[in-house]
C-alpha cells in the first residue's frame, strides 16, 4: 500500500471513529440541513441551533468522557497534541469540514465544544426580502453596490448571519464574469463564479500572508471571510489600489463601530491609523443582528470620506445613491 493510500485509510478510520463518538443525536444534527450550530457545555448540556427556531436544549446529556473523546479525535485529525498544556483545539471535522472549537480543563471546568456548520443552502437577496431579513430598499442598495464594484464590510456579532449574508452577496457577484479570490480561516463562503480561487490559512500561513499573496493572483475582487487582525491594513490597501468590489466581515456591535474595530485591527500593525485609507477604501458598512432568534439587516451606512474635523463622513445608504454616483437623475 502506498503512503497516500495509507493516509487515506487512516483518515477514513478517524472519520468513522468520530462519527461513532458523536452518537445518534449529534450525528442526526450534523445531517440536518436546518441546523446551524451544535454546542456541548462543560455540564454536558447539548444545545442545537436551527434556522427559524433558534437555540434549543436537547434531552440528551453528553458525558464528560464522551465529550473529551470527541475533542481528542478532532485534535488527532488536525495533527494537534491535546493536553493540559494545550487544552484548546481548533479545526475542521474530517470529510465534511464543519468548524470545530473544543476546550478541555483547566481552561474550562469540563470538556466543551461547538460545531459550526457551513451554509447548507444558498440564500439570495430576493429570498432575504421574502423572509424579512432585509428590506427591498436595502436589497437594492446592496445589489447596486455589487454592480458598481463598491467595497462592502458586513458587521455583526457572533452568529448574527454575517457569513450567510456574504454568501448572498457572492451569489450576486457570481454573475459578474470576474475573477474572484476568497480568503478564509475555515471553509464557509460559497461562490458559483466560474473564475474562482478559494484560499485558506494553515498553521504556517496566516490571513496577512494570504492577502499579500493574493495581489499576485490577479484578482478582480478580493473577499475575506472574517477580518481579525493586521491583515485589515493589507486588505484596504488592495481594495484601494485597483481591486475594488470586495467583501469582508468583521465583529462589531453597530455599523459605525465597525470602522472603529477596523482601526483597532490595523493598530495591531502600526500606531499610525490611516483613517483616510479606511474612508477611501470602504464604501458601505452593513450591520446585521439577531433578535429573538431572527436575523435582520438593521443598518447600512455609506462612508463619504472624512469631514474637515477628521471624522468619518457617514450617512444612511439610500437606493438612489447609485444614480448620484453615476450622474443620473433623481426624482
Amino acid at each position: 500500500m502506498s503512503a497516500a493510500s495509507r493516509d487515506m485509510a487512516t483518515a477514513a478510520r478517524r472519520a468513522a471513529m468520530l462519527k461513532t463518538a458523536f452518537g445518534p443525536v449529534i450525528g442526526a444534527a450534523l445531517e440536518d440541513e436546518s441546523v446551524i450550530e451544535i454546542m456541548v457545555n462543560p455540564d454536558g448540556a447539548l444545545w442545537v441551533e436551527r434556522h427559524g427556531t433558534g437555540r434549543v436544549r436537547e434531552d440528551q446529556v453528553v458525558r464528560p468522557a464522551d465529550a473529551e473523546r470527541i475533542i481528542r479525535l478532532v485534535a488527532s485529525h488536525v495533527g494537534f497534541d491535546c493536553d493540559r498544556e494545550r487544552p484548546i483545539v481548533s479545526g475542521e471535522l474530517p470529510g465534511t469540514g464543519e468548524r470545530f472549537e473544543g476546550v478541555l480543563p483547566p481552561v474550562a471546568p469540563g470538556p466543551a465544544f461547538a460545531i459550526r456548520k457551513p451554509a447548507g443552502r444558498m440564500i439570495d437577496l430576493d429570498a432575504y426580502i421574502a423572509d424579512g431579513v432585509v428590506s427591498g430598499a436595502n436589497a437594492l442598495v446592496l445589489k447596486s453596490a455589487i454592480a458598481e464594484r463598491q467595497n462592502i464590510v458586513i458587521a455583526g456579532g457572533t452568529s448574527s448571519g454575517k457569513t450567510t449574508l456574504a454568501n448572498a452577496l457572492l451569489a450576486e457577484i457570481a454573475g459578474c464574469d470576474e475573477r474572484v479570490v476568497i480568503l478564509e480561516d475555515t471553509r464557509e463562503l460559497q461562490c458559483a463564479a466560474h473564475d474562482l480561487v478559494a484560499l485558506r490559512t494553515c498553521p504556517t500561513v496566516n490571513l496577512e500572508s494570504l492577502v499579500r499573496s493574493t495581489m499576485r493572483l490577479r484578482p478582480d475582487r478580493i473577499i475575506v471571510g472574517e477580518v481579525r487582525g493586521g491583515e485589515a491594513l493589507d486588505l484596504l490597501k488592495a481594495w484601494n489600489t485597483g481591486h475594488p468590489g470586495g467583501i469582508a466581515t468583521v465583529h462589531a456591535n453597530s455599523a459605525r463601530s465597525a470602522l472603529t474595530r477596523i482601526e483597532q485591527l490595523i493598530g495591531e500593525r502600526t500606531s499610525q491609523i490611516p483613517c483616510q485609507l479606511i474612508a477611501d477604501a470602504i464604501d458601505l458598512v452593513v450591520f446585521i443582528a439577531r433578535e429573538d432568534g431572527a436575523r435582520r439587516v438593521k443598518d447600512i451606512i455609506r462612508v463619504d470620506g472624512l469631514t474637515e474635523m477628521g471624522a468619518y463622513a457617514i450617512r444612511p445608504a439610500a437606493p438612489t445613491d447609485h444614480l448620484k454616483l453615476t450622474g443620473g437623475a433623481t426624482s
